[in-house]
C-alpha cells in the first residue's frame, strides 16, 4: 500500500481521487501540525484506508456527500467485522472512530465539506484497564537479573548497558520511544537530570534517581566506549554490539532476558514490558506521597486526567490491604 492509494478490501471498490486527495491532506496536517508518531499516523491511515472503500462500495466520491448513516454504518461494521475482517476490539474501533471523525473535522476546517457528519457519533469507550504495576520487591529482582550495576568487577559491556537500560527506564519513568532516543548531551549524570523528547515534540527535563546513576557511569565509562568502537559513532546513549543505537525490539529485548531469570512473566496479560517500568514508576511515586501534578510533568502527560489512572491503582491496593487487615472489613 502507498500513501497515495488506499487498500481496497473487495475488487472494484476505488476511492474516488476527491476522496484521497482529502485523506492526504488530513495525513499530513496531523504529521506537520500535530506531531503525532509515526506508528499512531500508520494506524490512522490503516483506519481511514478502511473507510474510503467503505464510501467507494456506497458510491460516494465527495466528503461532501457523506452523510451520518455512512459514518455509523461503517463504525458498526468494524465492531461486527465481516468475511475478510475480524470485529475489531473496542479500543481498535475507537481509534477507527477517532481518525474518521478527525477527517471531517478537518473537511469541514478547509472548505471541503459543509457539514461534519460525524459530529454527533459517539465512538465505542474501552473498558478501564488499570495499569500493571509491580510490586517494589520485583522491580528490584528485575533490576538485579540484568547485572551489575557498578563498575567494579569484570562486567561485560552488554550486561553494564542492560542494567544501566533497566534503570534508567524505571529511574525516570521514560516511554520506550523516549529511552532508545536519548543522546548523550540530553544526559547530565552530575546534576542527576535527564531531557526527555516526547510526544508531539514535547521535552521535559527530569532527575534521574542515584541507583540509575551510578549504572549510568558504569555504562558511559566501562561499557559504552567498547561497543561504540564497533560502530560508525552515534551520539545515543544506549547502543547495540554493532554500535549503532540500541532499537525499541533490542530494548524490549534486554528486559525480557531479565524478567525470565527474575521468574516473571513475559507473556500472558501480565507480561513484563517496558512500559510495566514506566507503570511502576508512576504508581510508586504516588504510593510514596507525590502529587499527582507532579507525577503528571515527571511522566509528560499533556492532562493529568491521563495520569489519574494511577490513583486508581493505588486506590485498589489500599482495598486490598484493608480487606485482608480489617477484622471487620467483610463485615
Amino acid at each position: 500500500m502507498t500513501r497515495d492509494t488506499p487498500t481496497t478490501e473487495r475488487a472494484g471498490a476505488e476511492p474516488a481521487p476527491a476522496l484521497c486527495r482529502a485523506v492526504r491532506g488530513y495525513l499530513d496536517h496531523l504529521t506537520v501540525e500535530r506531531g503525532l508518531s509515526v506508528n499512531t499516523l500508520a494506524s490512522y491511515r490503516r483506519d481511514l484506508d478502511r473507510y474510503l472503500v467503505t464510501l467507494a462500495a456506497a458510491g460516494v466520491t465527495d466528503l461532501a456527500a457523506v452523510g451520518a448513516a455512512e459514518v455509523e454504518g461503517h463504525l458498526a461494521r468494524l465492531r461486527a467485522g465481516d468475511a475478510d475482517h475480524p470485529p475489531l476490539a473496542v479500543s481498535s474501533a475507537a481509534r477507527a472512530a477517532s481518525a474518521v471523525r478527525g477527517l471531517h473535522r478537518f473537511a469541514l476546517r478547509e472548505g471541503l465539506a459543509g457539514v461534519d457528519p460525524s459530529r454527533d457519533v459517539r465512538p465505542p469507550t474501552p473498558a478501564r484497564r488499570l495499569p500493571r504495576a509491580l510490586p517494589v520487591d520485583d522491580v528490584i529482582r528485575l533490576l538485579e537479573a540484568a547485572g551489575p550495576g557498578t563498575a567494579t568487577g569484570d562486567a561485560a559491556p552488554r550486561t553494564l548497558r542492560d542494567r544501566a537500560l533497566l534503570e534508567f527506564l524505571y529511574g525516570t519513568g521514560a516511554r520506550i520511544s523516549e529511552t532508545v532516543g536519548a543522546v548523550v548531551d540530553d544526559l547530565d549524570v552530575d546534576e542527576g537530570t535527564v531531557l526527555l523528547r516526547g510526544k508531539g515534540g514535547r521535552t521535559r527535563l527530569v532527575p534521574v534517581g542515584g541507583y540509575a546513576v551510578e549504572a549510568l557511569r558504569a555504562w558511559l565509562v566501562r561499557g559504552r566506549p567498547a561497543l561504540l568502537a564497533a560502530g560508525r559513532g552515534t551520539p545515543a546513549v544506549f547502543v547495540n554490539a554493532r554500535g549503532a543505537p540500541l532499537t525499541r525490539q533490542g530494548a524490549w529485548t534486554v528486559l525480557r532476558g531479565a524478567a525470565e531469570r527474575a521468574g516473571l512473566p513475559v507473556a500472558g496479560p501480565d507480561a513484563v514490558s517496558p512500559h510495566t517500568l514506566r507503570h511502576s514508576y508512576a504508581t510508586h511515586l504516588l504510593d510514596g506521597g507525590a502529587d499527582v501534578r507532579v507525577v503528571q510533568e515527571l511522566l509528560g502527560h499533556a492532562s493529568v486526567t491521563t495520569t489519574q489512572v494511577y490513583t486508581l491503582v493505588t486506590v485498589e491496593r489500599l482495598r486490598e490491604v484493608y480487606a485482608t487487615a480489617h477484622p471487620r472489613a467483610r463485615g
